[in-house]
């Protein structure tokens, strides 16, 4: 249902000069704040769609010293404020929001979200490897059925219901917060013993009346006849219950390469990576990916960085048609 929506959010928008920009980048971690300097720096309105600060495989690192220039110990979310820091002094703009779809033979190229839709000349794919390899019991027999992984995408559907959010970060306080807009109540299921998010969202989160907040509780099942009826849950050292919600909204994490908004217009391996060529550029002219959505290198910050550069060196190259880079010292 989500996709249906923002196909008729970007159609009555196609109009509006507001949502154009040179370069979106979806991914707002080291390669796709790294690639948003470069780009804004070229002068190229810039766009990073990110679904926050801790929802990154970086933005979860607790401790970091190895990052070049940058004296450690930090945090990466701390990192990451310092990369986006630079690329908005540049001009660049940042937006918390979840990707859900990108018609990649549209032009301008055009990127479907949670609150509408956004067109360009190139699309830089930064959105890493935390993607899920498995799902829970009836998760996948309920997706679009209360099972959803948007909630600026899905909420207005769950008006005065109850339902659940499954996650511990930045992406997962966000959307429950969202919710509070539309649902009577919200049980907010963190799998982990403590949240990964940033202490403003967990003191919003904590202070809400709606929000049942469950910490250390793992998701067993989601089940339903139809649509989604419960969760079923299990504390760390208690019983498993039974939670009756008409929604279920998912943001877990793992280790596969997050590709579903692709909706399968580009060719991945075996293992889900996409393939590009020496200068970051997929199958499709003017789409590039860059850092862990390549499966090619060690899983770093600083390499997922470079990727970005050159990832935004060529899409400057492309959209002016160039045919060599500009070389970019300063």
């Amino acid at each position: 249902m989500s996709l249906d929506l923002n196909l008729n959010i970007g159609l009555s928008t196609v109009g509006s000069s507001a949502n154009h920009y040179d370069v979106i980048i979806i991914g707002g971690g080291p390669g796709g704040a790294s690639a948003a300097i470069y780009t804004a720096r070229a002068d190229l309105r810039t766009l990073v769609i990110d679904k926050g600060l801790t929802a990154g495989a970086l933005g979860i690192t607790g401790k970091i010293s190895n990052y070049p220039g940058v004296p450690g110990p930090v945090t990466g979310a701390e990192l990451v404020e310092i990369m986006r820091g630079q690329a908005e002094s540049f001009g660049a703009e940042f937006l918390t929001d979840k990707v859900v779809g990108i018609d990649m033979k549209a032009e301008p190229k055009m990127v479907m979200a949670g609150t509408g839709a956004f067109y360009a000349k190139a699309i830089i794919l930064a959105t890493g490897s935390m993607g899920r390899t498995s799902s829970v019991k009836g998760e996948e027999e309920l997706l679009g059925r209360g099972v959803s992984y948007c909630a600026t995408c899905d909420g207005a559907f769950f008006r005065n219901k109850t339902v659940a959010v499954i996650g511990n970060n930045d992406e997962a306080l966000e959307e429950t917060l969202f919710l509070t807009k539309f649902t009577e109540k919200i049980h907010l299921i963190v799998p982990t013993p403590d949240m990964k998010a940033r202490d403003v969202l967990m003191a919003e989160v904590s202070a809400n009346p709606k929000i049942d907040i469950r910490m250390g509780t793992a998701l067993k099942e989601i089940s339903g006849n139809g649509t989604v009826q419960a969760v079923r849950v299990k504390p760390r050292g208690g019983a498993e219950e039974e939670l009756p919600v008409s929604g279920a909204f998912v943001y877990l994490q793992g280790g596969k390469p997050i590709t579903d908004y692709l909706m399968a217009q580009l060719e991945t391996k075996p293992d889900g990576c996409l393939m590009v060529d020496a200068e970051m550029q997929t199958a499709v002219p003017g789409i590039f990916a860059i850092g862990d959505l390549l499966c090619s290198h060690i899983k770093q910050a600083v390499i997922a960085a470079a990727d970005g550069v050159i990832a935004a060196v060529a899409a400057d190259k492309y959209i002016n048609g160039r045919e060599k880079v500009k070389q970019d010292w300063k």
